[in-house]
């Protein structure tokens, strides 16, 4: 025991014994582990202290929490658990050890919870589990004993008194914040919060203070940290000394001011209404179909005909094809062609199909469309192309051509698109959206690799009268024109 005649308020290490104390050997340390409360912080730690017997007594535990068990043994030690927000009792979580366990330095003991964070429990010496107070999701009160560990012997010396003089470290009651991942990064490595200086909000200390104060205590250099340290000069007799060059910092870069300003201007009658059409069209059901077309053999057709068209006044391009082909399909599929009253109570099937293309001009995107195609060969639709576009640049389209349509197609191929999720303008039921025709490598007959001339189309239809199906068997018709211009011949009129 120890021969004291009295004890501060200290905490004594088990490797350290009280300056001034007589100590006689034992053959073993009792720790009881307790969980003791501080009602002033907001965060969560774990410290180890020793409680020696001084004259029948043991040292009186910080204010707040309560006093300690009966001393059972030479040496007792207890866990503080600090700074858990007012809170009187915490919840006991999976104990990580049981009875009769043998227990080394920072193993797990058990996790303690309350309603904000939670502290696992470690132990700071070698030693034997002996008893556990409490069970798995039990509520211990803030100062009860949570385990009891016998330690190991003490090391055999000589049985006579000695004598050691050693500080006495004093209850530290200062509040100390830092999360329970801070506060376990500061256990893993041996360093007291209460030497940190935290850089966190009202003082908190944070991960990079930990790292930084690691760095400073082992000289490890920190990622990101600038350190201007001057390379030592080694000078013999044989060698002057060389001057120390200054470091100086690089010129800083000069960032350019902008000085420009937001501007606000007023919708145009064009931009008008496109607000309005498309505010409508959005409250249609859509959906989507996509596929690739073949235009091989339809590349091959129109170089054979483009400079006859030139010679009678039209660059003849893709376009005329794929709305003619368009044209074919709604005959098959007229419901395609039509358009629902804004109850969507009755559809109507159109006659004519006025085939709109979408059309980017100075004053915005137009959808002028090419009246009664089903009438039209593929020249004439042409011409009424050249027509169209010569309006739209000079911004000039009348109400007739940007009204009546029946049926959509929009190129963005044109600009360089691939895919599309395009928009139906109402009361239309169905559009589609074209992209760039691309060379890729196709297989042919007999597993041979050939270049073919590949296009994406995007459709999109009224869902409340147009199913997938119906959008998939128009799609196939109007692809087979296509991939096969001569198929065309036989529906043309």
């Amino acid at each position: 025991m120890y021969d004291c005649d009295a004890l501060s308020e200290s905490v004594i290490h088990t490797s350290l014994p009280v300056s001034g104390c007589r100590r006689e050997r034992s053959p073993a340390l009792i720790v009881s582990v307790r969980v003791l409360g501080n009602h002033g912080g907001d965060d969560i730690s774990a410290e180890f202290s020793d409680n020696t017997e001084a004259s029948g007594r043991i040292p009186s535990p910080p204010a707040g929490s309560q006093a300690p068990g009966p001393w059972t043994g030479p040496c007792s030690s207890h866990l503080h658990t600090t700074h858990f927000n007012s809170l009187e009792r915490l919840q006991i979580q999976p104990w990580y050890v049981k009875e009769g366990d043998r227990v080394c330095q920072f193993d797990s003991i058990c996790e303690v919870q309350s309603d904000k964070a939670s502290v696992t429990i470690a132990s700071r010496y070698d030693g034997v589990i002996r008893k556990l107070y409490y069970d798995v999701d039990a509520v211990a009160h803030v100062g009860s004993t949570l385990v009891d560990i016998e330690t190991d012997k003490a090391p055999e010396g000589d049985p006579e008194e000695d004598v050691v003089e050693t500080p006495a470290m004093s209850y530290n009651h200062e509040k100390t914040q830092a999360t329970p991942a801070v506060r376990r990064l500061a256990m893993e490595n041996n360093i007291k919060l209460s030497e940190v200086v935290g850089t966190g909000k009202d003082g908190r200390i944070l991960k990079e203070d930990i790292i930084s104060f690691l760095a400073k205590q082992t000289g490890a250099i920190l990622p990101y940290e600038v350190q201007n340290i001057p390379t030592p000069v080694i000078s013999t007799p044989d060698t002057p000394p060389k001057e120390e060059t200054p470091i100086t910092a690089p010129p800083a870069i000069p960032r350019h001011i902008f000085s420009g300003e937001d501007r606000t201007e007023p919708l145009n009658g064009f931009q008008k209404a496109m607000v309005k059409t498309m505010s409508a069209a959005l409250k249609t059901p859509h959906f989507g179909y996509c596929d690739e077309v073949d235009l091989t053999q339809l590349v091959r057709l129109r170089s054979e005909l483009k400079d006859l068209a030139e010679s009678r006044g039209v660059k003849l391009s893709y376009m005329p094809f794929f709305i003619k082909a368009a044209s074919l399909g709604l005959l098959q599929f007229p419901v395609l062609n039509a358009s629902v009253d804004e109850s969507c109570q009755n559809i109507t099937f159109k006659a004519s199909h006025n085939i709109g293309l979408a059309m980017d001009t100075p004053q915005g995107l137009l959808v002028p469309n090419v009246k009664s195609v089903q009438a039209l060969s593929v020249f004439d639709i042409a011409v009424e192309l050249k027509r169209l576009q010569a309006l739209g640049s000079a911004g000039q389209l009348g109400t007739a051509d940007l009204t009546g349509g029946t049926f959509t197609l929009s190129n963005i191929g044109s600009i360089g698109g691939t895919y599309a999720k395009p928009v139906i303008l109402p009361p239309e039921v169905a559009i589609g959206a074209l992209g760039k025709i691309q060379v890729l490598p196709r297989f042919i007959s007999r597993d041979e690799i050939a270049k073919a001339y590949i296009m994406n189309v995007s459709w999109s239809a009224d869902h409340r009268v147009i199913d997938g199906a119906t959008m998939s068997r128009f799609s196939n018709l109007w692809r087979s024109f296509l991939e096969n211009p001569a198929a065309m011949v036989l529906d043309l009129k």
